[in-house]
């Protein structure tokens, strides 16, 4: 696999190839001996992160990002006294700024509080991932976790279990899925945030949904007693502001992971492969690094190699993981967002329809 290139740009089909390659004949424990070097480039990899990690200051592992969601929180009065202006440039920079806030808010804070990466104690994630994912988000914070912490994570690739198929519609058609689809995220969430409470305790449910009505209720009511909006511009107003990032929230989680290579559960690779081979990167990008975060834009693999590590930190650590996979020729893979985009539109049937073929890493050193 070529380094710094997307596997789907390799086939004009937009296919990931079976990459399977010759080995010499050899021993079990020839065999057992090349597990093992994967278990010690993981390893060694983990050190020399640890190693920048202990190295770092509190600002650098956390208060860099809680700064960020903070100064979020901080504009969000701003935002909604622009809203009470009948200036209508005025009401537009409250809609797009109550829109950039809500998106650091709800999508940086509550994939970060969803990793417990916001503070020490255990006690305080909780918290905020209860607060950042349920009264912010409309979601169901057991649902969060166990989605995407330990399902995606655990098995980031792998068919039937973390293989993002939950973001496949394939009865819409590409212009409907792409571009149109997304703005109802702020509807289908809290929907299927009740869908997922079949089966959960009692009081966990009741939680979830207090919770989400609290957070709904409490935006609508600001925009209708403090911006003087009638019943129905509010919902407007609140679906406008909620949706402005949901296109390319939609786009970056295909983006990253379909079209990559695809794993069946019986023969997974060992985890540095798992991770190198089927995660993206994306370019830097100061409007969607800022509002979604390094981890799920520029910093996707060292994410997912190290899940734990905050936005700020998975940038710092860029270069050392970068460097120490292209020096043990491990696969560091880059694409731009409008390559993806025209890659996903042009080939939409293959990855998004159609099952995906699953990579056999047969004889990678």
């Amino acid at each position: 696999m070529e380094e710094n290139t997307a596997p789907g740009q390799r086939r004009r089909d937009g296919l990931q190839p079976r990459d399977v390659r010759r080995v010499q004949p050899g021993t079990g424990a020839q065999e057992s001996g090349d597990s093992a070097q994967k278990e010690s480039l993981m390893m060694e990899l983990s050190r020399l992160v640890q190693e920048e990690v202990k190295a770092s200051s509190w600002w650098e592992l956390r208060g860099k990002d809680c700064t960020i969601l903070g100064l979020a929180f901080v504009a969000l009065p701003l935002g909604f006294v622009l809203l009470r202006s009948p200036a209508p440039l005025l009401l537009l920079m409250g809609a797009l700024l109550l829109g950039a806030c809500h998106s650091v808010i709800t999508m940086k804070g509550t994939h970060l509080s969803s990793h417990s990466v916001l503070s020490r104690s255990p006690l305080l994630n909780r918290l905020w991932a209860v607060f950042f994912i349920e009264v912010c988000g409309a979601f169901s914070a057991d649902a969060a976790v166990q989605g995407h912490v330990k399902f995606h994570h655990a098995h980031t690739n792998v068919i039937g279990l973390g293989d993002s198929s939950l973001w496949k519609v394939p009865s819409l058609s590409r212009g409907v899925y792409l571009f149109i689809a997304p703005l109802a995220v702020p509807v289908i969430t809290p929907l299927v945030a009740l869908g997922h409470l079949r089966g959960r305790p009692f009081l966990s449910c009741l939680r979830t949904v207090l919770l989400i009505s609290l957070g709904l209720c409490s935006h609508l009511w600001i925009l209708l007693h403090f911006c003087g909006f009638s019943f129905l511009s509010g919902l407007c107003c609140m679906f406008l502001t909620r949706s402005i990032f949901s296109l390319p929230y939609i786009h970056v989680n295909i983006f990253q992971h379909i079209g990559l290579s695809m794993f069946s559960p019986e023969q997974r690779p060992k985890r540095i492969l798992q991770m190198t081979h089927g995660v993206l990167n994306l370019p830097r990008n100061p409007l969607l690094d800022w509002t979604f975060g390094h981890s799920l834009i520029s910093c996707h693999i060292e994410h997912h190699l190290f899940p734990s590590l905050s936005d700020n930190m998975c940038l710092k650590v860029q270069p050392v993981v970068r460097g120490f996979l292209k020096q043990k020729s491990l696969p560091y893979q880059q694409d731009s967002y409008l390559s993806r985009l025209r890659l996903f539109f042009h080939q939409y049937r293959e990855l998004m329809v159609l099952a995906p073929p699953i990579t056999e890493l047969v004889g990678i050193q």
